[in-house]
């Protein structure tokens, strides 16, 4: 069982966070009252005056004191580690987006996540990415390409074809025909490194990420140089130059948006843009 909970009248009054405390323990609160008893084991006919689990009956399974569970409910500031959360989780039956959304309101990464392996896309996804008139493509958090379209394989001549599992760094840092396809391969090279370390940052000792990251790391220079730099930047977009076999330098701006179905994932589109003047 983990430490007891330690708190104080003068820390639960403090604002920073409250609000946030406050909604995970309702969040907590509402999943509790509909688990039922027995489908985590416990007898049926006992006599309830309320639906679900009780408190003790969660922290009980949980491995967590009677004391501490019901301090989170209140909402009180109390230290959780990841890993109580995650038996959390786990005792209240959370679906997906549940589970995505407790961790989110905790501000700490779920240490379960990526341990199994990758699932396919949610239907109608790839129907979605071959719809849109631009390049596009759906990239999970190691950057597989998980889907694409058409006008995206034309900018990347054919890429990526037919590999049966794409990836966007190892394109960009193993394939030579990315050196010629990208403008300023260098500069975008060390901000894609910064991008990469930043979206996993809490999940390099995923298997299928830390596979990646020694991969590059032996057969990059320039990723494990800038690997080693620390440097942390968001994929907040931009302005994106490519050169096109047949259509010369062409610019884009790069629009990413966050999938509410598949969290860990990213739909990043590129919208044409206008060349600068004097043709930068």
């Amino acid at each position: 069982m983990d430490a007891e909970p330690r708190s104080s009248a003068a820390a639960s009054d403090h604002p920073p966070g409250q609000a946030r405390r406050r909604a995970l323990g309702e969040f907590l609160r509402s999943v509790r009252a509909r688990v039922t008893p027995s489908s985590v084991g416990l007898p049926a006919g006992l006599r309830r005056r309320t639906p679900g689990l009780r408190r003790e009956e969660v922290a009980q399974l949980a491995g967590i004191s009677i004391t501490w569970y019901t301090w989170i409910e209140q909402g009180r500031d109390v230290s959780v580690s990841a890993h109580v959360w995650a038996r959390l989780a786990d005792v209240l039956h959370m679906t997906r987006a549940e589970r995505h959304y407790l961790f989110e309101l905790a501000e700490c990464a779920d240490p379960d996540h990526g341990k199994e392996a990758p699932e396919e896309l949610p239907e109608g996804l790839q129907a979605c990415v071959d719809s849109i008139v631009v390049p596009a493509y759906i990239i999970d958090r190691a950057w597989n390409v998980l889907a694409r379209n058409v006008p995206l394989e034309r900018l990347f001549g054919g890429w990526p074809g037919g590999e049966a599992s794409p990836n966007l760094l190892r394109y960009i840092f193993l394939d030579p025909a990315a050196l010629d396809l990208v403008v300023d391969w260098e500069t975008r090279a060390r901000r894609v490194v910064a991008e990469f370390r930043a979206d996993t940052v809490a999940h390099t000792d995923a298997p299928q990420i830390s596979r990646l990251i020694d991969a590059l790391l032996a057969a990059s220079p320039t990723f494990a140089h800038w690997w080693t730099r620390q440097t942390v930047v968001e994929r907040e977009g931009g302005r994106r130059g490519f050169y096109h076999p047949d259509l010369g330098k062409v610019f884009y701006r790069q629009i990413t948006f966050n999938l509410a179905v598949r969290p860990d994932c990213k739909l990043v589109m590129l919208l044409e843009d206008e060349p600068t003047p004097g043709g930068r």
